[in-house]
């Protein structure tokens, strides 16, 4: 480390004008690094906001391609799918993630001739279509893992040949990056990424998601047996060392701005492509403290979505993604 003395050395000339902080800038966020999640659902009608996600909408699939034309003209590279699926069509076995023709490979198939420039990436897990909330089989009060792998393989061959581009497994399931790229390599999917949730934490902030896609009523009990401790860190490094030996191609830390120090730890340790999801909650308490008047709103979600980057993250997922690429295309 140079030494650095005052008054020979002045750190405050390099930020004495907008031009050189603009120079000197260690790190920048473009609309590169913007992946959007969206919330689809059956039939038409006007998109249904989320009452817990001010400014999110559930959005049908005959609306869905003029709901993301902005988002292509700003550039936006991709778009994350996940699905509001009908009550009517959950159950233990989670049947409906089986059927090609359920949300999310319908809408991807719209997608893909409606934008395809645009990469689409598809959540590969169970809690969507199980009546009881949960991202795996549940045998004897307990989520089965081999017996949940085996499903995540047939969900993710029809999402990929369905046109999916990036599969990615939010299940925390152990094996199942092996599974899945197995699983996709003997149908011939070998260009197929794997975006793997490599560390998940069982966290409080998934509240306003879980009411999105429907499945905050029905969970029962809780996800602490395959999600992650939040009072661990070095449990993260092992979860993210063994996706990448089991072919992930990318890995991904959730939620976001709480765990910057494990995205960091991540990228020092593998050089891997690492990418945040900004979740639901993170969302929500910037979009209420803003409302408020608590915040600045486009000041707070530009620095949180800084932070992302700084930490190392190749791309965030993020529901505040096409403001701030309105943003950044005025700059």
């Amino acid at each position: 480390m140079i030494t650095q003395k005052f008054p020979l050395t002045r750190l405050r000339r390099n930020r004495f004008d907008e031009a050189t902080r603009r120079m000197v800038a260690e790190h920048k966020l473009s609309v590169d690094d913007l992946i959007w999640p969206i919330f689809i659902r059956d039939g038409g009608g006007d998109p249904t906001e989320v009452a817990t996600m001010p400014g999110v909408y559930r959005v049908s699939l005959e609306g869905l391609a003029a709901h993301l034309e902005e988002a292509a003209r700003l550039g936006i590279p991709a778009i994350a799918l996940f699905p509001a699926t009908p009550a009517a069509l959950k159950d233990a076995q989670a049947t409906e993630a089986l059927n090609p023709e359920n949300l999310i490979c319908r809408a991807a198939r719209i997608l893909k001739r409606e934008f395809p420039q645009m990469a689409l990436v598809g959540d590969v897990a169970l809690d969507p279509y199980t009546d009881h909330g949960h991202d795996g089989i549940i045998q004897n009060g307990y989520v089965a893992n081999d017996e949940s792998l085996k499903i995540l393989q047939k969900q993710a061959i029809n999402q990929a040949e369905a046109g999916i581009d990036f599969i990615s497994p939010s299940d925390m399931m152990d094996g199942r990056i092996a599974a899945l790229r197995q699983a996709l390599d003997e149908q011939g999917l070998i260009h197929t990424r794997i975006m793997s949730y490599a560390a998940k934490y069982a966290s409080a902030f998934y509240g306003p998601f879980r009411d999105a896609i429907g499945s905050q009523g029905a969970l029962k009990g809780d996800k602490k047996t395959y999600q992650m401790n939040p009072a661990n860190s070095d449990e993260a490094l092992r979860e993210v060392a063994m996706d990448i030996a089991e072919g992930a191609d990318m890995v991904m830390v959730k939620p976001g701005m709480p765990y910057l120090d494990i995205i960091r730890r991540v990228k020092d340790e593998f050089g891997m492509p690492v990418f945040a999801y900004q979740v639901s909650g993170e969302y929500a308490m910037i979009e209420a403290a803003a409302r408020n008047g608590w915040l600045d709103h486009d000041k707070a979600m530009m620095e949180a979505l800084l932070s992302f980057k700084r930490a190392g993250c190749a791309g965030i997922l993020t529901y505040h993604a096409v403001q701030a690429a309105r943003m950044l295309e005025g700059k």
